[in-house]
């Protein structure tokens, strides 16, 4: 799939020319060169696209710790003068300032901090903050002290840069991520320094604290008060901190709708611009070798589940998919507990359908341990020990047999293998015998009887049971090439699993089904994670590319895990030609969360950041911009694109199957090239066409419909796409004469009595789905005008061709239907009240809507416009 580009005629060129060499770019945050948290991901892999873009003109700041910057940065001389004279005068005032270039790709130049050096400082400091803000910060917190430390140091660095630049000051913007950099951007405006100012929320501090309290969050998000919250978990100056941050930037963004909505009610700010986060995505190329990765360490997990389940290893390898979810041990806020919810669900439907597909799930989430398992490291030395005596037998069974047929003679089995290799194998098998349960753990946990996944698994009794069709295994540590029972790196086990499973109730956007997406496996994420939404957003049908997105906004814990259970279900049912077709699918997805696709948020923001820091230099049209970044679902958006290019599940592993025909489907499928361009000239096209539709048309038509609407369809005939890319589209052909095709990817679900007639009613909004509790048998069921009309339509007419009101309160109206072969023509707007008794002749009533004026018309209709 090929990188959308939004930038066209003179707003392209603004966007190219941004990068001058007048204007700096540097970025704030706590985790350069310090891999502690997620914003370190986002920092490390926007580095390459960051460095193509400005060049020497992008500059990182951070801490300085020694461990780090002694494997992940080149300390050189900069290459800038006035740093070097900016570096050397902070330098020589008793603070410790490094320049470098940090290890990653790109090589970005980085500016670390020895906030340790400068403590010095921080009661003088403290004061100047409490001064200015009224913000006080209590001397235990360690953590908060380090970000006043490190706040006024980059204020220091960014006023003495300013300083020695003179009369040559660049237009400086300064990006600061969370609340750790928040103080650095707060006294940049106090001290009214010259520099454009980007403060982005990765998750609101609020936020990750109430969700931790296990706090139905999201439905009571507008009625907590923030203030005593805070104050309650002792947060409060931290919460003043950024929310401070929050209201002094230029421009403020988080990084998905979720978290806007989330800050807007507990920061009281809503966010500028929303910056989904990417990848990097050459880190994860395999240059169509995705598959072969899966297949290869698909088979380095099985050695380990061999080893772990022995002797109870009485399910069959080839028919067994593996499940995982990883990340932060929060057991509510990462959906650990819905998932094994689901898993017990799961367990039981297997079960019941005698199922012979087994479940391995995977629990990777870091917790306190003491060792790794005894009986899980015999395991792995008992399969070791095995495959080490069918070696040898092996050997020794091939050398006989190549002796035998050298002199010409068949062999014999009873002297191919002798008393000796008999009594080996015999030992191996008896080392084999096992008296226990496999082991749920791999580790020895510090806290056994306490721990929240133990103690639901003791629960819900999934104790690796032979009856069990769903297995359990919970890894409490990161995985490492170098650990004895699971020697692979994270990427690696990702490849080898089937599908990952991320049921998060708070994730602001959630990177580990982003990396799952990009390797080209499928992930379950939710409607409260930013990805999810993201996805949501993006594709029409998300579960045919292998993205299930759980409600977890809308429904209650049980629903959820019903619906989860419901994907687990389906997803193990699929053949291995299927989940095959399905990760092809899933892999065509990763230029979406490309780096170079989503980066283009982040240039909005700067440029309005410099159009709001610099008016009179600067000229930002914020409203233009924001259209050209939007990538809402348009009308031609309909699940039937999806329909026509999902896989054909079939068992059948010899049924053809071509991929680039499914390529080039899905390209078409997620048309984000050019979708732009086309809605422009769609909504111009409708727009002419109405203008010359109205100027034909008598002054007593009743209300259009808006030009951005569908145009509405007319008798049997197939609908008409209004989008100028559906005119080559396949529209999911069925066996009626005019399929539905609902407006919003809900709407397929919501179809659940549809229509026996030639030509399905299509709702235009997605809400009437939901509506049509009563469908027409007829030929051309009616079609409202109005959203409100599907409530009203509860006695249609039978007849060949319904009429269709022209005014949304017509739906009330029409009572007594009647059988008469000419229809009312009402010759003022006002009358469509008075339709009492319609007619149902052979002859269809025209629409209103403008685009129809240059369609086909039927020759028994009226050539007057105001039949309509």
């Amino acid at each position: 799939m090929s990188i959308p580009s939004s930038k066209s005629g003179s707003q392209q060129e603004g966007l190219d020319t941004l990068p001058r060499d007048d204007v700096v770019l540097i970025e704030v945050a706590w985790e350069v060169t310090n891999k502690v948290g997620g914003i370190y991901t986002v920092i490390q892999t926007k580095a390459k696209i960051t460095i193509d873009e400005w060049g020497e003109n992008y500059v990182m700041m951070g801490p300085y710790f020694e461990q780090n910057a002694r494997t992940q940065v080149e300390l050189v001389e900069p290459h800038n003068t006035a740093i070097k004279r900016t570096i050397d005068s902070m330098n020589s005032k008793g603070c410790k300032v490094y320049f470098g270039r940090w290890l990653i790709e790109g090589n970005p130049c980085v500016i670390l901090f020895d906030v340790g050096a400068t403590a010095w400082n921080l009661d003088r400091w403290k004061a100047e903050l409490w001064d200015c803000c009224a913000i006080g910060i209590p001397w235990y917190d360690r953590e908060a002290n380090d970000a006043v430390l490190f706040g006024f140091l980059i204020t220091w660095f960014l006023g003495e840069f300013v300083s020695q630049c003179g009369g040559n000051c660049p237009f400086i913007i300064t990006h600061f991520h969370e609340w750790l950099s928040g103080i650095g951007l707060i006294m940049c405006r106090t001290r009214n320094i010259p520099v454009a100012t980007i403060f982005t929320t990765h998750a609101t501090l609020l936020g990750r604290y109430l969700c931790a309290g296990n706090v139905d969050f999201y439905n009571n998000i507008a009625h907590f008060d923030a203030d005593r919250e805070a104050g309650e978990r002792q947060i409060y100056h931290r919460y003043c901190m950024e929310r401070a941050a929050v209201h002094c930037t230029h421009v403020f963004t988080t990084v998905s709708h979720i978290t806007a909505v989330e800050a807007e009610h507990l920061l009281k700010c809503k966010p500028h611009v929303v910056t989904p986060n990417g990848l990097n995505l050459k880190t994860f190329s395999a240059i169509h070798e995705f598959q072969n990765l899966h297949s290869k360490n698909k088979m380095r997990i099985q050695e380990f589940v061999r080893g772990h389940f022995y002797g109870h290893l009485d399910f069959d390898l080839d028919k067994t998919i593996y499940f995982f979810i990883a990340g932060r041990y929060e057991f509510t806020n990462k959906g650990a507990d819905v998932f094994l919810e689901a898993l017990s669900r799961l367990n039981y439907l297997l079960r019941t359908h005698q199922s012979r597909v087994t479940v391995v799930a995977f629990f990777i989430m870091p917790a306190r341990t003491n060792n790794f398992n005894v009986e899980t490291l015999k395991g792995q030395a008992i399969r070791k020990q095995l495959w080490d005596s069918v070696n040898i037998v092996k050997e020794k069974f091939g050398k006989k047999l190549y002796e035998t047929l050298l002199v010409g003679e068949l062999p014999e089995a009873n002297k191919m293998i002798d008393q000796e290799d008999f009594i080996m194998m015999k030992r191996a098998l008896l080392s084999t015998q096992r008296h226990s349960l496999p082991p749920i753990c791999t580790h020895n946990m510090l806290d056994d009887s306490t721990d929240p996944i133990l103690i639901t698994i003791r629960r819900i009794g999934l104790f690796n049971h032979p009856n069990d069709r769903v297995k359990v295994i919970f890894h409490p540590e990161f995985l490492s090439s170098t650990s004895p029972l699971l020697p692979l790196d994270y990427e690696e086990f990702v490849r080898g699993c089937h599908l990952g499973v991320f049921p998060s109730y708070y994730e602001p956007w959630g990177y580990t089904p982003a990396e799952c997406t990009v390797m080209g496996i499928p992930s379950v994420s939710t409607n409260l994670s930013g990805f999810g939404c993201f996805m949501e957003q993006h594709i029409t049908d998300p579960s045919a590319y292998g993205i299930y997105i759980l409600d977890r906004r809308f429904k209650s814990l049980d629903e959820c895990c019903n619906q989860l259970t419901s994907f687990l279900y389906s997803f193990s049912q699929q053949s291995r030609r299927q989940r095959i077709i399905q990760r092809n699918r899933t892999e065509r997805l990763s230029d979406l969360l490309d780096w170079r696709y989503l980066g283009r948020y982040y240039t909005h923001a700067r440029l309005l950041a410099l159009a709001k820091a610099f008016p009179s230099d600067f000229s930002h049209d914020r409203a233009q911009i924001s259209s050209s970044f939007h990538y809402s679902r348009s009308p031609s958006y309909s699940p039937s694109f999806s329909y026509h290019s999902s896989p054909y599940y079939s068992d059948s592993e010899s049924e053809p199957y071509n991929e680039d025909e499914e390529a080039e489907k899905d390209r078409e499928s997620i048309k984000m090239d050019t979708m732009l361009d086309l809605v422009h000239e769609r909504n111009k096209n409708v727009e002419d066409t109405f203008a010359a539709f109205r100027n034909s048309s008598i002054n007593n038509l009743s209300t259009p419909t808006r030009p951005s609407d569908p145009p509405s369809t007319t008798t049997s005939s197939p609908s008409k796409p209004t989008n100028p890319s559906d005119a080559n589209k396949p529209t999911n052909p069925s066996t009626s004469d005019s399929p539905s095709k609902p407006t919003n990817p809900s709407d397929a679900n919501n179809l659940t009595n549809p229509s026996t007639s030639g030509s399905p009613s299509k709702p235009t909004n997605p809400s009437d789905a939901n509506n049509l509790t009563n469908p027409s048998t007829s030929g051309s069921p009616s079609k409202p005008t109005n959203p409100s009309d599907a409530n009203n339509l509860t006695n249609p007419s039978t007849s060949g061709s319904p009429s269709k009101p022209t005014n949304p309160s017509e739906a009330n109206n029409l009572t007594n239907p009647s059988t008469s072969g000419s229809p009312s023509k009402p010759t003022n707007p006002s009358e469509a009240n008075n339709l009492t008794n319609p007619s149902t002749s052979g002859s269809p009533s025209k629409p209103t809507n403008p685009s129809e004026a240059n369609e086909p018309t039927n020759p028994s209709r009226t050539t007057d416009a105001s039949s309509a």
